[in-house]
C-alpha cells in the first residue's frame, strides 16, 4: 500500500510538473482586445431591426475586430443566384470604421443549427454537392478578397465538433480542399480554424490553417444532469496547458478566443425563456467571471458572444450587458 501511494504521489508530481512546464509555452498577450460575432439571422430571430443592432455595435461599443458569417442559404438561395446585399452592408459599415473583420465561409458556420444550407442543395449527389459548396466558397472570397478591412478567412465552425448542430459528418479530405482553395485564391491572408475548448484538445484543428480559435464557455445546461451546470473544472490554466501543447508543435501559431461566452445558454431560445432563467447562466456576476477568466488564459483577441442579446436586453430595461461590454472594448 505504501509502494502504491509513493507511486501516486510520484506519477501526480510528474504530471504537474510536466503541465507547468507547457503552460510556460503557452502565448500570453500584454494586453486583451476584443471583438465581437454578429450573426444577423439570429438578431432577426430576437425580433430585432438588425441594421440597427449592428450599427450600434459598432458606433456606441466600438469593437476593434467582428466576426462575420457568409451564411450559405443566405448568400445563394439559388444554385448559382447569388445575394450578397446584407453581407455588403455588414462589411462596408465595418470597414468605413476601421474594423478588422473575420469572414467565416463554409456550410457549418456560428449559430444554430450550424450547418446553414440552402434547400436546393437537398437533391444533390455528394460530388455535386462539393462542387457547389467549393464554388459558393471560391464566390464569397473572390468577391471580399481586395477589402483590405478583411483580416482573415474562417474556413467552417468547430468543423471537429460532432456532437453539437444539425451537420452531416465530417469529411477531413473535403475540408483539407476547402482550406486548400481559400490559400489558393488568397495566399496573402491566414486562414482561421476553430474547436470547442472544453470537448476538444485541438490537436486536429491546430494542425490546420494558420491561426486557431477556441470557445471558452463556464455556464451551460447539461443534457445528462437535466440542470444548469458551471464548468468549474475548466480552470484558465486548462486553455493555457492546451494553447501551450499548439505553440510547441506549431510554434508562433496565433491562438486566440473566437467564442467567449456573454449570453444564457438557454433550452428554448431566448425569446421563449423568461429574463429571471436567463440570468441564471448570464446574471453580470457571470458576465464578469467568465471575462475575467479567460483574461487570465492569455488568449487575445477575444470576441464575445452575445451582443445582439445585450442589446435586446438593452430594450427591455436591462442595460447593465452592454455598458459593462462597453468598458471592456474602451479599456
Amino acid at each position: 500500500m505504501k509502494k502504491f501511494i509513493k507511486r501516486a504521489v510520484m506519477v501526480a508530481v510528474i504530471a504537474i510538473v510536466v503541465v507547468w512546464i507547457v503552460t510556460l509555452f503557452a502565448p500570453r498577450a500584454r494586453h486583451i482586445e476584443y471583438g465581437v460575432t454578429f450573426s444577423y439571422p439570429y438578431a432577426q430571430g430576437l425580433s430585432l431591426d438588425w441594421e440597427q443592432a449592428y450599427v450600434a455595435i459598432l458606433t456606441d461599443l466600438k469593437p476593434k475586430y467582428v466576426r462575420l458569417s457568409a451564411y450559405w442559404d443566405a448568400t445563394e438561395p439559388q444554385q448559382d443566384r447569388y445575394s450578397f446585399d446584407d453581407l455588403d452592408y455588414q462589411i462596408n459599415e465595418a470597414s468605413s470604421r476601421g474594423v478588422k473583420i473575420t469572414l467565416a465561409v463554409g456550410r457549418r458556420l456560428p449559430r444554430w443549427p450550424e450547418c446553414h444550407d440552402p434547400s436546393w442543395i437537398s437533391g444533390l449527389s455528394k460530388s455535386a454537392e462539393e462542387t457547389a459548396q467549393l464554388s459558393y466558397v471560391e464566390t464569397v472570397v473572390r468577391r471580399y478578397q481586395s477589402n483590405p478591412n478583411i483580416a482573415n478567412w474562417q474556413v467552417e465552425n468547430e468543423p471537429f465538433l460532432s456532437t453539437f448542430g444539425i451537420c452531416p459528418p465530417l469529411d477531413l479530405n473535403f475540408y483539407d480542399r476547402e482550406i486548400a482553395l481559400v490559400k489558393q485564391l488568397d495566399p496573402s491572408r491566414p486562414v482561421l480554424v476553430t474547436d470547442s475548448g472544453e470537448l476538444d484538445w485541438w490537436l486536429n484543428a491546430s494542425a490546420r490553417g494558420d491561426q486557431f480559435g477556441t470557445t471558452f464557455y463556464r455556464y451551460v445546461f447539461s443534457d445528462v444532469l437535466k440542470r444548469y451546470w458551471t464548468n468549474f473544472y475548466f480552470f484558465p490554466w486548462v486553455y493555457r496547458f492546451k494553447s501551450g501543447i499548439v505553440e510547441l508543435l506549431h510554434p508562433g501559431k496565433p491562438i486566440e478566443i473566437a467564442e467567449l461566452e456573454a449570453e444564457p445558454w438557454t433550452t428554448a431560445g431566448i425569446p421563449n425563456t423568461p429574463i429571471s432563467e436567463q440570468m441564471k447562466t448570464m446574471s453580470l456576476d457571470h458576465f464578469n467571471t467568465i471575462t475575467s477568466l479567460a483574461a487570465q488564459t492569455g488568449l487575445s483577441p477575444q470576441y464575445l458572444w452575445g451582443a445582439e442579446w445585450w442589446y435586446w436586453m438593452k430594450q427591455r430595461g436591462h442595460p447593465e450587458f452592454w455598458d459593462r461590454a462597453k468598458q471592456l472594448f474602451n479599456q
